[in-house]
């Protein structure tokens, strides 16, 4: 093979990929089978098989039991708006961005005491082993599955507090920013950093999709005075969401 030259199966499965994205392979239509893609691009049924395995990975098709394999209808990406953390009022993040977005929002919560692990306790600046309430939700809009969530705080900061419970109690359902500052914890910052990697399949089974597809992992921590006093990880379908965030210039 030539310096530069593409492997058999990639240039197939470019082929492929562009008579999708060109609609001469819609939506819901059949994948040609290995045999087919052998005969048209005379490769062997290794390359054939090879293929396919890409455009399954890159999440343009789907197999179908006893059926074959067809191309997916990918859905057109809604947003989901990041639009900063506001102090005032009492409102999470989310139900902030709810109603920038004027949708129509819920979740469900499970919270429950747990040992911080290694990379946990790192976000967070304790030790390894230290409790933590850790709590995860599942956020709709509008009745579907949006993104999953799950939070971290240290049991050290909030335990025997009005606020360990992040969705019970007197403060139950409030911002991070309002619970901690019932405590005397004023929120001063709050990082966020991104990145993509595929589904897992209980991730995939709660939010909808095949597992291996792409998601969005926003990484974020609230720190009081240089403390984290929360930290989460929000995972979100890459293929159908798109975060969109609007900072204000300072």
């Amino acid at each position: 093979m030539a310096f530069g030259e593409q492997p058999a199966y990639l240039r197939v499965a470019g082929d492929l990929r562009q008579k999708i994205f060109d609609g001469v392979l819609p939506p819901h239509s059949r994948l040609p089978s290995q045999a087919r893609i052998r005969a048209e691009y005379g490769v062997s049924d290794t390359v054939a098989l090879e293929a396919r395995k890409v455009l399954m990975a890159e999440g343009l098709v789907e197999g179908r039991s006893g059926s074959g394999t067809y191309v997916r209808e990918m859905p057109e990406p809604r947003r989901i708006v990041r639009a900063g953390y506001r102090a005032c009022g009492p409102d999470g993040a989310f139900r902030q961005e709810q109603a920038d977005d004027q949708a129509k929002g819920s979740w469900e919560s499970c919270s429950e005491q747990r040992e911080a692990g290694a990379a946990v306790a790192a976000r967070l600046r304790i030790a390894a082993g230290e409790r933590v309430m850790r709590t995860r939700y599942v956020f709709r809009t509008d009745g579907e599955p949006t993104m999953l969530s799950t939070s971290w705080e240290p049991l050290a900061l909030t335990g025997r507090t009005p606020v360990m419970l992040p969705e019970e109690g007197p403060l139950g359902g409030h911002g991070v920013v309002a619970r901690m500052a019932a405590i005397d914890l004023v929120v001063d910052n709050v990082i966020e950093e991104v990145g993509a990697r595929p589904g897992l399949a209980d991730e995939m089974a709660e939010l909808g999709g095949m597992a291996g597809h792409c998601v969005l992992v926003i990484s974020r921590t609230f720190c009081a005075g240089g403390l984290p006093v929360e930290t989460a990880d929000i995972v979100i379908p890459a293929d159908r969401y798109r975060p969109t965030y609007h900072l204000p210039v300072r």
